[in-house]
């Protein structure tokens, strides 16, 4: 259980959380909510014990493991396997003690009895089932760490924390960096997750997916609801009316009292009374007036012009480099009214799509035709760098339109949240997701007849995130999206464009079939995996000939394997025994008494005959049960 009682924690003359209470039960999966800036990322690292507590006090389970994701990935040489077994402490240690003590046959003992209770035998398989889930191939899992970029180094991250064996796990933001499939299957894998989780998510969808109450974060209070985040929505809206209820009694009970002192402070025979209400008003607690409107106000500017089709790629094929196309046979046409969803795995091509509507990729064969008065509307992760840091957001409006009075500026700026010295001073201090608003900003100035947004709501706060749902829902023009927040998509889009093998098609069915889809697509893929890492796999054409074959003859293929499967679990279950047998031996304080020496010898060099053999057997066995599992699914 985790307890704060009256906890008060500052960050430099900011009060974070003032007199905050909280309990968290064994088991229980909350997702953490608040505005940027309410103190979420510091309630986490309090938990960690990288900060204290300025008052009150802070219980955790004594033991106490905490998972948690590193914002560094040091460019290591080692493998992507080996960095995700590290995130086990504790086998990584037996491990370098085992190698420390060989000669030591107690210690060798106890050590193999350590590393049998931890499971560690069967680490390495479950390392590589978390990165094949996290969308890694048979051969990433053995790349250096230090050759992947920086969006896969923060999954190998992930999958670090999600490899320690915790007891409570931290996640702040952990869909940022995947796409829709890892986030389908990060969702899965955390509701099987059997600790405490805490998770900072702007995404509802996920959070609905995988937690069973909210934790609001607000005003210094850390306030706990129960349900997903519809049901905390219906709850706070609620408190809020009770509050501004209470609020409002209050202000008239405050008015009556300051009216009778006013009166009758002067007269004698009333001032009693009179001094008997300035103390009431004294100690009067006051209540807050309740605050529920959203900071965001605003909306897409009509465009100047809408072409009919707004752009058109003919025969095109798309890329980096001169005869590697990443994308081929590009025929598309947009249209003024297009509202459209990208979909595909990390690396299908998505963003090499949008580029090259922009135009800021040039196909590398074909025709990218625009239509007269095309005006395209682009939103990347990388224009954030393109903004002038010693710059404001009011430098920034009149840059793009100096014609345009700077109180309009000023007023168009407000609806972004940036108002004073946060309108007039430099962009430098600000957060992620707070240029991304300027971003935003900049670009909806322009009166776009063509959005182009690519994972637009990356650092942007739920706040925030409706409110440009809701503008993009009332946006007058094309529009293409390539985003991991399903809410959004299923707000704003009305067809789905999937990326896939080179080829960009049509997809037929909104984001629950994709989901199916892209897991059983995964699934496949693993399966093909698995096999080519035993020497089954064939090229996909012999395959697809072999699986026709195997239609008609799947009776006889079946026969053999199933014959072997028999046999391989026959010789396993006495050496399981035996195995299990001399684990209890070697688990008994005796077999270490000097006298005992011979005995633990062969008792140990036995288990270890054993479980090499059991190993084999296992490799075997699901290597048998993989192929079986191919029959049947072809």
């Amino acid at each position: 259980m985790i307890r704060l009682k009256s906890l008060t924690l500052r960050r430099g003359t900011k009060v974070l959380l003032d007199q905050a209470e909280l309990t968290i039960h064994p088991g229980q999966k909350v997702g953490v909510v608040g505005a940027n800036g309410a103190g979420k990322s510091s309630f986490f690292a309090l938990l960690r014990g990288e900060l204290h507590p300025d008052g009150g006090d802070l219980e955790l389970p004594p033991r106490l493991v905490i998972g948690h994701v590193a914002q560094e990935t040091p460019a290591l040489p080692a493998s992507a396997l080996d960095y995700t077994l590290d995130g086990d402490t504790e086998l990584r240690a037996i491990e370098a003690e085992l190698a420390k003590v060989a000669d030591d046959g107690v210690r060798h003992g106890e050590l193999l009895g350590r590393l049998e209770a931890i499971d560690g035998y069967s680490a390495p398989a479950r390392a590589a089932k978390l990165l094949a889930g996290l969308g890694f191939s048979e051969a990433e899992m053995r790349r250096p760490v230090s050759t992947f970029s920086g969006g896969w180094r923060m999954r190998l991250n992930l999958a670090q924390a999600l490899m320690c064996r915790s007891d409570l796990l931290l996640l702040d933001e952990p869909t940022n960096h995947l796409d829709l499939e890892t986030v389908v299957w990060l969702e899965s894998w955390l509701r099987s997750y059997q600790g405490m989780l805490l998770v900072i998510s702007h995404d509802r969808d996920f959070l609905d997916a995988t937690i069973g109450a909210i934790l609001h974060v607000d005003g210094g209070k850390l306030t706990l609801y129960t349900g997903d985040y519809a049901d905390f929505e219906a709850q706070r809206a609620e408190k809020l009316s009770q509050q501004q209820q209470a609020f409002d009694k209050q202000q008239r009970e405050i008015a009556h009292l300051e009216s009778f002192i006013t009166r009758f402070k002067a007269k004698a025979s009333k001032a009693k009374q009179a001094q008997s209400r300035v103390k009431a008003l004294e100690r009067m607690e006051r209540i807050a007036a309740a605050h529920v409107d959203t900071p965001f106000t605003f909306t897409f500017r009509e465009p100047e012009s809408s072409p009919n089709p707004l752009l058109k790629l003919e025969h095109g094929e798309a890329g980096y480099a001169p005869g590697q196309p990443l994308l081929r046979g590009l025929s598309l046409s947009l249209e003024k009214q297009a509202r459209l969803g990208l979909l595909g795995v990390n690396g299908a091509g998505k963003s090499t799509l949008i580029k090259t509507l922009q135009g800021e990729l040039q196909l590398l064969s074909g025709q990218r035709i625009e239509g007269k008065g095309l005006k395209i509307g682009y939103f990347a992760q990388h224009q954030l760098d393109h903004l002038r840091l010693d710059e404001s957001p009011l430098w920034h409006l009149q840059k793009l339109d100096p014609q345009t009075r700077e109180q309009e500026h000023r007023n168009f700026l407000g609806g972004f949240d940036f108002h004073g010295e946060m309108a007039t001073g430099p962009v430098a201090p600000f957060s992620g997701g707070e240029k991304a608003r300027l971003a935003l900003a900049l670009l909806i100035w322009q009166r776009p007849n063509l959005l182009l947004l690519d994972e637009p709501t990356n650092h942007l706060d739920i706040e925030m995130r409706a409110a440009l749902t809701r503008a993009l829902t009332d946006f007058d023009g094309a529009l293409i999206v390539v985003s991991h927040d399903r809410h959004l998509l299923r707000a704003t889009v009305d067809d789905f464009w999937l990326i896939e093998d080179g080829k960009v098609r049509p997809f037929d069915g909104d984001l629950d079939d994709y989901s199916r889809y892209s897991q059983e697509k995964r699934q496949e893929s693993n399966r093909q995996d698995a096999l080519a890492a035993s020497g089954e796999a064939v090229d996909r054409k012999a395959q697809k000939r072999a699986e026709a074959e195997a239609r008609q003859q799947l009776a006889a293929q079946r026969k053999p394997l199933e014959q072997q499967l028999a046999k391989v679990e026959k010789e396993m279950t006495p050496l399981g025994t035996e195995h299990a047998s001399l684990s209890a031996a070697l688990a008994e304080e005796g077999i270490y008494a000097p006298e005992q020496k011979q005995q633990l010898q062969d008792t140990l060099k036995r288990e270890a005959e054993v479980k090499a053999r059991l190993n084999e057997l296992e490799e075997r066995w699901l290597a048998l049960h993989e192929a079986l599992e191919a029959l049947a699914g072809a």
